[in-house]
């Protein structure tokens, strides 16, 4: 592949961080935007300066100028936006998470498969190189016996949900919820280091419209048991512990981040950071475009398949707790 061309869908706030960098990244431009608003995609468009702006979803996956289509709308609409994009034979990178349920997902990534085309999970952590650092640490600490994850970042949405509104993110009918978003971070970290949980268990915080604020959800490992707390009504300091019986890890910045580690064992401690620019977005474009200018097919079908675990582990926890989307049962 020579260049990404690039069609955005939606125009909020990661959409501009995300085109902030692709901006600043070779191989990367953008092509076109999305939005159902005029007004919004004009906007949009004059920031980046690209002169294509649809209204219309059709008009916009038949344009032929674009090959990779970033998906970046509410949850709810990722499933039915992706699969109308690899029907129309265009590349897709989808925001985290990539859809409600685990079904749409297998789904979608067989649609992908057979149609030769890369569907990209945009989970910032699995492009960031500590993550790799805290692999090869793992074995310095023995056998891992406890795992404690903390993500909390107060939404200004939420002072909206108090005020009487129903913000998407807090929806039921946009696939919201504080599991969907901030929690997510920590489930991933563990799948993506672990793997699938013998069991799972959430305990959220519910408000008036049926979704969670806040909750911990808690991972039965055969050798130990993970924590994931997180929350979009408080905030705290961000970290990620994982103990074992020589040692342990300190990830400071949380499960998102990835920001620096710390192994401390009985000989002594050291620390590493691999990361020197700061914007986790721009480490995600960056290594992101290498990769699919790379062609790195399996990388991806890995990183998608960590993605589907980790949402089908979250689908039944919400379930199990009682949050259900618009039109689940």
């Amino acid at each position: 592949m020579k260049q990404i061309k690039l069609g955005t869908i939606g125009s909020g706030v990661i959409v501009r961080a995300i085109l902030d960098n692709v901006n600043v990244t070779e191989g990367i431009y953008l092509e076109a935007v999305y939005s159902r608003s005029e007004e919004k995609g004009r906007e949009l468009a004059k920031t980046y300066g690209v002169g294509k702006i649809y209204t219309d979803l059709e008009e916009f996956l038949s344009d032929k100028e674009i090959n990779f289509v970033y998906v970046a709308s509410p949850n709810n609409l990722h499933y039915e936006q992706t699969k109308k994009a690899l029907l129309h034979g265009k590349n897709v990178i989808c925001e985290k998470p990539l859809c409600p349920q685990k079904k749409q997902v297998e789904e979608l990534a067989a649609l992908a498969k057979e149609k030769n085309l890369f569907l990209v999970d945009a989970t910032p952590t699995a492009f960031l190189p500590n993550l790799q650092k805290i692999r090869e640490w793992l074995s310095q600490i023995g056998r891992v016996r406890l795992v404690m994850s903390s993500y909390s970042q107060y939404s200004s949405r939420y002072d909206k949900l108090l005020a009487g509104e129903i913000p998407n993110v807090f929806s039921p009918d946009f696939a919201g919820g504080c599991l969907q978003d901030i929690n997510y971070y920590n489930l991933y970290l563990n799948v993506a280091l672990f793997g699938c949980p013998k069991s799972a268990v959430y305990y959220p915080n519910i408000c008036r419209t049926g979704v969670d604020t806040s909750g911990i959800a808690i991972l039965q490992y055969p050798d130990f048991v993970s924590e994931c707390a997180a929350a979009k009504d408080t905030w705290g300091v961000n970290t990620v512990q994982i103990q074992g019986e020589m040692g342990y890890l300190y990830i400071e910045g949380g499960a998102n981040g990835l920001a620096d580690v710390r192994l401390v064992t009985r000989e002594g401690e050291q620390s590493c950071n691999l990361q020197e620019e700061p914007d986790r977005w721009r480490i995600e474009i960056q290594n992101m475009t290498r990769m699919l200018l790379e062609e790195a097919h399996e990388a991806f079908e890995r990183q998608l398949s960590t993605a589907s675990d980790v949402i089908g582990i979250m689908e039944t926890m919400r379930k199990d707790a009682g949050i259900l989307f618009t039109g689940e049962t």
